[in-house]
């Protein structure tokens, strides 16, 4: 993980690392070492990569040559990969295009830009001889390929967070600024060569209008999908990329869904069907890591001895295991590649019907009206497996609502703030009792394995226990929060 801050030099500006270690000696700072880099970047010719805040290079020269592929994860914070250097630019190491495929289906990678730097660098170490930072002083010059114009020049600070907190960044930050530096408006070395060229979609206007409001969040969480897409593929363990990844395809169904009349079914049915398809790919995966560590949990709390002994938590691993490498060759198929161009189509050409162009008042009011009618009818049933089922459906339901009040709060501001804020709270307090409800199940699956020792039978019996009674207790704290979530007063606010 490379968490990192770039700051612009203007002029023959002097910084005096050396000030940045402490009067009381709590950090001392290395002496300089210095580089010559030669980075050469790869992306499609459309720059499809670097629109989405992604570099790929290759790199001569330093400490750490060969193959780089960032990816973004937060603001600041990429997920860097390495491959050894190779033979040459064109040649880019298979694990790394695999990482990307999403965002290349099978277009070509091409040289786009050299970046030359010198660099020297200095680490910043505590007391220990810890490594906290390291401060780089990079001199640049940028080439673009293939373009009609000269390279260009620039000097930068950059400052690499190594074993240190975020709070060494910002007392860095603070020297930096005393000395004139001002954070870098680029992202990266490579958006600054690139410049006009790099495809963005900042300043975008969608207007007001319902057709406004669902493509505008379906671009979005196209954008978490993609975003995630390597990430799954890079995961062992649950770094929660399958679950953001299965959300935003969850997000899009749920607004093609609240959107149904206003749209022609025909082409969008199909997509629905492959937006359901994988997200129950994802759904096998995302469901053994919250069975895994919720009974991980549950075992935690167990008295020392036979109960944390139990052998059929391997049984879980495994399967999520299995599941993580058959999710793995789906993102590799056509149809997951097909499944992605239908996305990219539906936001190019959706195909509405005249009143897609009225205020989505009146679809995030009739979605919430679904969620009231639904929980009525839960509520008119007997205890039982019936109920269950009618209390999943509620909270189905307000799932929905919420995705559809969430992408409508830039057009109807606090009113629909307020409805996904409540749908949040429904949501969460009606998936409490159902993963309870859900781990009951895997628990009684489990205890009726042949050979079951009698210390897994044991724990088997504690721990659907426990379930048991967290259903019953997530059931008694719905109330408070249905009360609150039917009041008249949010639909009322809606229509003003």
């Amino acid at each position: 993980m490379e968490i990192e801050r770039k700051y612009d030099v203007n002029g023959p500006a002097e910084i005096a690392i050396e000030d940045f270690a402490g009067p009381d000696g709590k950090v001392t700072v290395d002496e300089p070492e210095t580089w010559r880099l030669v980075a050469d970047y790869v992306d499609t010719p459309a720059l499809t990569l670097a629109a989405h805040g992604i570099t790929l290079r290759r790199r001569r020269g330093g400490q750490d040559a060969g193959w780089h592929l960032k990816l973004p994860v937060a603001k600041g914070a990429k997920r860097e990969v390495h491959a050894p250097l190779g033979a040459g630019v064109h040649q880019v190491p298979a694990r790394l295009t695999d990482l990307v495929a999403a965002h290349l289906r099978g277009r070509d990678l091409v040289p786009i830009a050299t970046l030359r730097t010198t660099r020297t660098t200095r680490k910043l170490r505590d007391q220990e001889g810890r490594v906290l930072a390291e401060v780089s002083d990079d001199v640049v010059e940028g080439r673009r390929q293939n373009a009609d114009r000269p390279p260009i020049s620039w000097r930068e600070i950059e400052v690499e967070l190594v074993d240190g907190r975020m709070d060494v960044l910002d007392a860095v930050e603070s020297r930096l600024r005393d000395a004139g530096l001002a954070p870098s408006p680029s992202g990266s070395k490579l958006a600054r060569v690139l410049g006009a060229d790099l495809p963005s979609e900042s300043g975008r206007k969608d207007g007001r209008s319902a057709r406004a409001v669902l493509i505008a969040y379906v671009r979005r969480q196209r954008g978490q999908l993609l975003a995630n897409d390597p990430l799954v593929r890079l995961a062992d363990h649950d770094d929660d990329s399958v679950h953001e990844m299965r959300v935003a395809l969850r997000r899009i169904r749920s607004l093609l869904r609240t959107h149904a009349r206003l749209l022609d079914g025909d082409r969008i049915g199909p997509l629905d069907a492959e937006l359901k398809w994988l997200a129950a790919e994802l759904g096998t995966v995302r469901d053994l890591e919250v069975l895994t560590a919720r009974f991980a949990r549950r075992l935690a709390d167990q008295p020392a001895g036979g109960p944390r002994e139990a052998e059929w938590p391997a049984v879980l691993a495994a399967r999520e295991h299995k599941a993580r490498r058959a999710l793995k060759k789906t993102l590799r198929t056509p149809r997951y590649f097909a499944l992605l161009a239908a996305v990219d189509d539906l936001i190019a050409d959706p195909p509405f019907h005249g009143k897609a162009n009225r205020r989505p008042s009146a679809l995030v009011a009739r979605s919430w009206r679904k969620v009231l009618a639904k929980y009525a009818k839960a509520e008119r049933l007997p205890l039982g497996a019936e109920r269950d089922q009618a209390l999943h459906a509620t909270r189905k339901a307000a799932k929905r609502a919420r995705y559809t009040a969430e992408a409508a709060t830039d057009v109807l501001g606090k009113p629909a703030a307020k409805l996904a804020k409540h749908g949040e709270r429904l949501q969460d307090a009606f998936g409490r009792r159902q993963d309870a409800l859900v781990a009951q199940q895997q628990l009684t699956q489990l205890a009726t394995r042949a050979n079951l020792s009698a210390a897994d039978a044991f724990t088997l019996g504690l721990l659907l226990a426990e379930e048991r009674h967290e259903a019953a207790e997530a059931y008694r704290a719905l109330a408070p929060i249905w009360k609150k979530a039917a009041k008249p007063k949010l639909l009322r606010a809606l229509a003003k």
